[in-house]
């Protein structure tokens, strides 16, 4: 049972994530043949204040 986790600042639209989810899902049973529904998609998200690149947090960005 193939398992994904995506981490992601917040922000997007349910909308967005449900796509998300869709196409991952198709993507993992393209490649793995995996069934659908023994897919699982797990979106972790986050605040912009709890992520940084190069020493700035995402938050501290304009």
């Amino acid at each position: 049972m193939p398992i994904v986790t995506i981490k992601m600042l917040e922000g997007r639209t349910d909308d967005q994530k449900r796509a998300l989810v869709e196409k991952v899902t198709e993507a993992v049973t393209e490649t793995t043949q995996a069934p659908a529904e023994r897919v699982s998609v797990v979106i972790e998200e986050m605040s912009p204040a709890h992520f940084g690149v190069g020493g700035t947090r995402a938050s501290d960005k304009a």
